[in-house]
């Protein structure tokens, strides 16, 4: 790993991040405080951060997968997309009303959750590999936030991906919903499961799964795969959000959302 910054520059990230979170105030660009940033340094950033979490008494329930699609790979400059952690005060039910004062700047993506069923790990992960370790597969909404500055006041500067690498992949919650299906279920074509969105009864985007490099499961072992490099395995009964095949949709507060998975059911929640 390429890495510049010292262990404990990134546990002052980290606890950066956690006040930011905590006062609902975003802080500075870490990628403005340290010119020099990898991405290594984003996960090591990230990883301080999840630590921080887990001694406040948060556990681990599963990761997740951005950037999938190459338009948004090109937006932000890089040529894979980026993993975070899902903890367990992250889960709502299908349904829920969530807090917005929660966050700081919504978003929501709609995209597929794969629940498995043994470990999967790198570094030769395949997509039968996923197929076969996978329980259930089920539709889910992903909220996303920014606990960062998205434009630097002084400068105008935008944030870069290694500040939201940093900023958990930009993950803060997931709702899970519809009807739970096994991959192996005869007639189910995952590439061609598609979500229609709504917000407040109107149409915001719509999306096919085959927009996560080109099958969702592929993204699930390109993650067991890259973390393979820092000694960890996807362990049994994990949920792993495979990336959204939709723009994000900007969210506030009274805000409802509904995707609609067409035979594989919804998923809604309202912000409150």
């Amino acid at each position: 790993m390429s890495t510049t910054l010292s262990p404990e520059a990134c546990r002052e990230a980290a606890a950066r991040l956690d006040e930011a979170e905590r006062s609902r105030v975003p802080c500075g660009q870490l990628s403005l405080a340290h010119p020099g940033m990898t991405t290594d340094d984003a996960y090591a950033i990230q990883a301080a951060w999840m630590a921080l979490k887990q001694q406040a008494g948060r556990t681990i329930k599963g990761h997740k997968i951005g950037l999938t699609s190459k338009a948004m790979q090109r937006a932000v400059r890089i040529d894979e997309p980026d993993f975070g952690v899902l903890l367990d005060d992250m889960f709502y039910r299908d349904g829920a009303t969530i807090p917005a004062g929660r966050f700081l700047q919504l978003k929501v993506e709609a995209e597929l959750a794969f629940i498995l069923a043994k470990p999967l790990a790198g570094p030769d992960c395949t997509l039968f590999d996923v197929l076969d370790a996978t329980a259930y597969v089920v539709p889910a909404l992903e909220v996303l936030d920014a606990r960062i500055q998205r434009v630097d006041p002084a400068t105008g500067r935008t944030r870069t991906v290694l500040d939201t690498i940093a900023d958990n992949a930009a993950n803060a919650a997931i709702v899970l919903g519809g009807r739970p299906f096994k991959p192996d279920q005869l007639n189910v074509d995952m590439r061609r499961i598609g979500a229609i969105v709504s917000r407040n009864g109107e149409v915001e985007e719509t999306g096919l799964a085959a927009g996560v490099l080109n099958h969702p499961g592929h993204g699930i072992a390109w993650l067991a795969n890259r973390l393979h490099r820092h000694g960890v395995t996807l362990a049994t009964g994990e949920v792993v959000l495979a990336g959204s095949f939709i723009r994000p949709i900007d969210v506030a507060q009274g805000d409802t959302i509904v995707a609609d998975y067409g035979d594989f059911g919804s998923v809604a929640c309202h912000f409150s």
